[in-house]
């Protein structure tokens, strides 16, 4: 007979060690999720914050871009000129003791503006003076090809003629000028400049003279115009069929008298 003798001591010892091995396992494992846990969290904040500050940064550079590509370059400025009626008047030596009403009442010019720096052209849409008997028209001032076209919009005629840089500012200058006093608001009181011309030749082939005169005038009776003092054998009392065009492209308004002889 084979006698089996059981060690209660060392079996209560061998539970024992396995509980101890068992309860540090469960408490590693609690820890380890506790630190994932937190690992994910702080991950989380760091994208979030990263994310923020990448949409930030886009806002502002994209208002960035926005002002000086946009705006700048391709904005529509709606905006006007102030100038009295003794500046709009060129009277004769004659006519220096008529008493005209309302001479110092101020007159304002409205009109809408597009400068494109890059291409050196100015856009200019006026309409009909709300003080003068002027007709509305769309203007280009192009400075690369140096020609001034106006489409009268009464008449649905163009007319052009050399730029005149001694009254239109260069497209930098002239966007400057409407950046500073922001688009909407009037512009310092001004003076008004007289310019009168002469309608000498009908143009024909309008697509050589740019592409911006070329859209506006295209499908239009085009002419050529000269300045009347420079015409010999013109009186300067002669009676013309004239229609009088008003804008401004600098801090001055200039009305434009154009003529059929």
């Amino acid at each position: 007979m084979v006698k089996v003798s059981f060690n209660s001591a060392l079996a209560q010892k061998d539970v024992k060690k396995d509980s101890e091995t068992l309860i540090p396992t469960e408490d590693k494992d609690a820890e380890a999720d506790v630190l994932v846990h937190r690992q994910s969290r702080a991950w989380c904040w760091c994208m979030c914050l990263g994310l923020a500050l990448m949409l930030s940064g886009v806002v502002v550079g994209g208002g960035y871009l926005y002002r000086h590509y946009i705006l700048e370059e391709g904005q529509v400025f709606v905006c006007g000129v102030d100038y009295r009626e003794e500046d709009f008047m060129i009277r004769e030596e004659e006519e220096m003791e008529v008493e005209l009403p309302n001479q110092f009442q101020l007159r304002q010019l409205e009109e809408r503006i597009r400068v494109l720096e890059k291409e050196q052209v100015e856009l200019i849409s006026v309409p009909v003076p709300e003080f003068e008997d002027g007709d509305p028209a769309d203007i280009v001032h192009d400075f690369q090809r140096r020609l001034t076209a106006y489409l009268d919009l009464n008449l649905n005629k163009c007319y052009v003629i050399p730029l005149n840089t001694s009254i239109v500012m260069p497209p930098r200058d002239f966007l400057e000028l409407l950046i500073n006093v922001k688009a909407g608001t009037y512009l310092p009181q001004s003076y008004l400049v007289h310019e009168e011309m002469i309608v000498t030749e009908r143009l024909e082939h309008v697509e050589q003279l740019g592409y911006f005169i070329y859209n506006l005038c295209q499908g239009k009776d085009t002419y050529k115009l000269q300045r009347r003092d420079r015409i010999l054998g013109m009186q300067k009392r002669e009676a013309l069929n004239c229609h009088k065009i008003l804008h401004f492209a600098s801090k001055s308004v200039v009305q434009t008298l154009i003529c059929d002889p």
